[in-house]
């Protein structure tokens, strides 16, 4: 949405995005490039709210307050302080690390200067359209129509979105699961530290909702799980590797001769069961003449 703005000279005086804290290190790279070019194009720099306590604040030591909440964690047995992981009702990061900071700091634009405010969501996310002025909509861009104009113009978020579906923070319980499998693999630095927190949330909170990552998964039993399938798939590869060796060694054997099956080898060289099996062959004898 930003670029097109540009490019069709629309006023704009302020760009706002917030900081979680949890992003990738991509996604600042990223906010990066388009800092230089808002300066470059408008003079003006990107605004990046962030939480003045930050998301493991949140998650582990905000105390609570409401008698209902602090009754239902007594009952619970956990402590009367920390959100714990986010859940799908109670999406607590959301709230308060992105949308509050982001409508605060434009109700208190629209005051100081009468502003309009441009939400970059595209046509195809109706579910997410609200009371404010939506051109992605109004042009009739989709996500993956958005997503292609800003590669086009050298925006690639660092690859992000060739391994991931949505470049959220990478601690987020929503993630698909190959998601995170990707993490582990692409970002073990960040899969580190997630198991961390998630270790830190299991002993502070147990196993209630709040120390679940997920409803049938906890990171160590992720751990696990992927160890556990990356150990099957090398073990596959190298059985096609051999596969392939002794393959490709039979292609110069005479058809005639290929009497064993490959699968069936005892664990032996193929070139001892060649070499066992030609010492196998002998001319067969001629019948002596009857006296």
């Amino acid at each position: 949405m930003l670029l097109l703005m540009l490019e069709a000279g629309m006023p704009i005086d302020c760009v706002l995005t917030a900081d979680t804290g949890m992003e990738f290190p991509e996604m600042y790279r990223h906010w990066d490039k388009i800092d230089q070019v808002l300066y470059q194009e408008r003079g003006i720099h990107l605004t990046i709210l962030r939480h003045s306590k930050g998301f493991e604040w949140l998650m582990f030591d905000q105390p609570k307050e409401k008698p209902k909440t602090l009754e239902n964690r007594a009952k619970l047995g956990v402590p009367p302080y920390g959100n714990g992981w986010p859940g799908i009702r109670v999406r607590w990061c959301t709230g308060q690390l992105k949308t509050h900071l982001i409508a605060k700091e434009v109700n208190r634009l629209k005051k100081e200067k009468n502003a309009l405010h441009y939400v970059g969501i595209a046509a195809d996310e109706p579910a997410r359209i609200k009371d404010e002025i939506y051109p992605l909509v109004e042009w009739g861009i989709t996500e993956a129509q958005a997503l292609k104009i800003c590669y086009d113009r050298g925006f690639d978020w660092n690859g992000l979105y060739e391994i991931y579906h949505r470049c959220s923070c990478w601690c987020c319980p929503f993630q698909r699961i190959g998601e995170l499998k990707n993490l582990r693999c692409y970002h073990p630095e960040l899969w580190a530290r997630l198991r961390e927190l998630d270790k830190r949330a299991l002993d502070q909170f147990g196993h209630s909702a709040l120390g679940r990552f997920k409803d049938n998964w906890n990171v160590e039993q992720l751990e696990h799980r992927f160890a556990a399938e990356d150990a099957a798939r090398k073990e596959a590869e190298m059985e096609q590797d051999k596969s392939k060796e002794i393959r490709d060694m039979l292609k110069d054997v005479p058809p005639k001769n290929v009497i064993i099956a490959v699968d069936d080898l005892p664990p032996k060289t193929l070139e001892q069961h060649l070499k066992d099996r030609q010492k196998g062959q002998k001319k067969p004898q001629k019948r002596k003449k009857g006296r």
